[in-house]
Formats: C-alpha cells, structure tokens, sequence
C-alpha cells in the first residue's frame, strides 16, 4: 500500500506538534500541505526541512486555510488533520463536513498519540477557552511548588510566527532573551511573567528535544497550555480553568470539552465577576462532566499600579489580544479595573483604528477595547499610530507586559493585572501539588 497522504490543519503550534510526534518518522504516511489560520504572517511559507527530516528533503509548503479545498483534489489527499484549539463543535464539525465532501477523511489525534512522556513529575495547566486565566494560574502553581523547595521548570505551548528552524528549542532565563529571540508581544506576554518571577521557560517548535533540556534542569515540569489546547506533555496533576462569565462555553469547544473531563483539578476562576446563578450552572456541569475531579474556587484579583489616575478620566484600555479574538471576550483585567476605580467612559478606540488592526475590529466584536496585535513591527506601529490618536486621558494598559516597553506611549499611563486568589474555604494549591510533592 502506499503511504496515505495527510494534510494538517492548524495555526503554527499543535500542527508542527503533532507533525513531529506521529507523522514525521512514519513511513505509512506522507505530508504533502500544512494549512494555516487564526494567526497573521504564518501563512504562504514552508515547513523547514531541518524540522521536518529526512524523508522531507525540501521541506513541507504552509498555505492559507482558504485553500483547503483545491488542495484535497490537486494533492490526493487522504486525510485530514485538525490540529488548533479553542474553535467551536459547531466549526469544527463544518470543516469536517467539507473535508468529507471533498473526499477525505478528517481526523483529530488524541492524547495517547500526542503527549509526550515526562522523566520528572509534571503539572499541566490548561483551560476549556482562551482567556480564562492559565498565565495567573501558571505563576500561581510555580510559586507554589517553589515554597515547596523544588526546581521549576515551565514549558509554553507554542507560538513560533518568525523563524521555525532558528526557533525550534528556546530557553528564557532572564529579559534579554525576549531581545534575543525577536519575540512577538503576545509571545512576551507568557514569557516575561515567569522570568521576572525567576522560573526559567522553554518553547519553540519541537518538543521532544525541549523536553530533554527542561526535564534535565528541574525537580516538576511545568506544562503552561495555550488556548485550549491539550497537554504536550502527560501531567501527574491536570488542572483545567472554567470561565462563569463564559458558563455554557465549557462544553461547546474544541478541545477545552476534553480538558474539563480528562482533568484532575477544576479551577473556577473569576469569582469575584461572576453571578451566583452563573457558578452554579458551571457547578453542575463539573458534577457531570467530570464527578472525580478536586474543584478548586478563586478569584482573579485586579491591581493597579495608580489607582488615581483612572478616576473620573477618560480611558483607552489596551487588552491580551488573542482573549478578545479567538477567545470572544470583551473584557479582561484593564476593563475591570476602570469599572471598579470610577473612570469616566471606555473610550471605543474603533474611531482611530488603522491597518491591520482596523481588519481585527471588522472580523472580531471586542467591544470598546483596542487588543493587543503584535505580531509584526508594523501591527507595533499600528497600536502605538491609534494610542497617539485616540481622545483620551489616560491609557490603561491590561495586557500581561507592560506595553511601554515594546512602544511609544506618550499619554499618561497605568498598568494592571490579574493575579489568582484561591479562596479561603477551597482546596489550595499545596492540597492539589500534593501527587508531585
């Protein structure tokens, strides 16, 4: 039989992950396309052959979703890999239905194919959508394990948007690395957190040699997931975050359903926002979903570098982008903060948007917050053009790094952030590290 001809689906992360892991070295399998989407930039260029190996002398060509169609028919395809997160049953069940029209068969990977197998004990922190507080989480679980006594290591699902073969194992051990790997701000907005809190981080492109190096450096691995994606590494202890603000979501997304019921931990994060009604609806679904699983109840605790400075002011609040777009929030730590400190009005920054930019606000509905796109240096432009322009007081800045240090801000400005509050009559985090301690 000849080898069946796989196309993969994704947005530059678990795509190359499960490229790596099941297909690369298989010769009952030949990958002729990866399709990209979600991301800007990552579309129209090539899997490196560096990465890709032997059997793929000249590499594999990345095109853009849209062409996924003639691609089935002009490449023989067999089957159909769909390897991104945090989409709707709904879409993916869509994409499936015009795979199957086209003649292919459509196929998603599960755990037991993909997770890698961890030498030293392994903690994943994963959520069922984008947005719901894993970084908080991330650094909350780090700092526990650390007053624990033990060497922390965290690894970050990826997002390699430059150079692939140049990225495929990055260390990040202190700021200037951020400079080093050229990152992007959504990549500086997981990494800077756990560098200036001293837990060294790894990511990049292929995650069998960066489980090697983090294994070899730590006591518990820390597996810091990306949208809702699973696990690339089997934890010894599965923590999944719910959203109440979002209840209902937990059970209508792609893979964030599987988190929720193959975890061993469920956090409820966002007490503090969210209804009663809207706790309880999430409280039962955890009781169905997954009935074996800890719950663990917490607050996202909002501060602010200036309190003062927001009152009575008109504001412009810069969000964590890609929990406004793919995640569907229109709020997150700097929205909060200028409701709780009395700012005048949200300032809708739509007035003043360029670029791409101006495409996010038309394909997105984020409501009156400019996310934060920096992808490229132009988006950079982009973002620093609109904040000059905008009629406002003061910028409130609620994106994980503080964006004055990737751009000109010359309009007074604050910084707030979201941090995890495990409430007093939960099980805390010691209880749930326990498997690892």
């Amino acid at each position: 039989m000849p080898p069946r001809r796989v196309l993969i689906m994704g947005a530059a992360g678990r795509d190359f992950h499960n490229f790596n892991v099941v297909f690369r070295d298989d010769p009952q399998t030949e990958v002729v396309a990866f399709t990209a989407t979600q991301i800007p930039f990552i579309d129209d260029r090539r899997y490196p052959a560096s990465l890709a190996g032997p059997r793929y002398p000249e590499g594999i060509q990345i095109h853009d979703e849209s062409e996924l169609v003639p691609l089935i028919r002009d490449l023989d395809v067999d089957d159909v890999v769909f390897s991104y997160s945090d989409i709707s049953h709904t879409y993916v069940m869509h994409v499936a239905s015009t795979v199957l029209a086209a003649g292919a068969s459509f196929r998603l990977l599960g755990p037991d194919d993909t997770m890698l197998q961890p030498t030293v004990p392994t903690v994943a922190v994963t959520a069922v959508r984008t947005g719901v507080g894993k970084s908080q989480t991330t650094r909350a679980v780090a700092g526990a394990l650390k007053d624990a006594g033990k060497r922390v290591v965290a690894v970050r699902h990826p997002m390699p948007y430059g150079d692939l073969a140049a990225q495929r194992v990055q260390r990040y051990a202190e700021l200037a690395d951020l400079d080093r790997y050229d990152c992007t701000i959504e990549e500086r907005e997981e990494y800077e957190p756990h560098i200036a809190s001293g837990t060294v981080i790894y990511a990049g492109v292929d995650y069998g040699a960066i489980l090697e190096q983090a294994q070899a450096e730590c006591d518990v691995l820390l597996w810091d997931g990306g949208n809702n994606d699973l696990p690339f590494y089997r934890p010894n202890v599965w923590i999944a975050l719910v959203d109440p603000l979002r209840a209902g979501h937990e059970l209508a997304y792609h893979p964030g359903e599987t988190n929720l019921r193959a975890a061993d931990v469920v956090v409820i994060n966002k007490m503090d926002s969210a209804t009663p009604d809207q706790v309880a609806q999430l409280e039962d679904t955890i009781a169905e979903a997954n009935p074996a699983a800890t719950v663990v109840r917490a607050n996202s605790r909002v501060s602010c570098d200036d309190p003062d400075a927001i009152r009575g002011k008109r504001v412009l609040v810069v969000e964590d982008g890609p929990t406004l777009t793919h995640g569907e929030m229109k709020i997150g730590a700097g929205v909060v903060a200028a409701q709780r400190l009395g700012a005048a009005a949200i300032v809708d920054p739509r007035p003043w948007a360029i670029g791409t930019i101006a495409e996010t606000f038309a394909k997105y509905d984020v409501g009156h917050v400019l996310p934060a796109m920096g992808y490229s240096e132009g988006q950079l432009d982009e973002m620093a053009k609109i904040i000059a322009a905008a009629d406002v007081d003061v910028v409130v800045i609620g994106t994980p790094i503080d964006l004055r240090s990737v751009i000109r801000i010359d309009k007074p400005a604050v910084r707030v952030r979201y941090d995890l509050e495990v409430l007093p009559d939960s099980p805390q985090l010691r209880d749930i590290l326990a498997p690892v301690l």
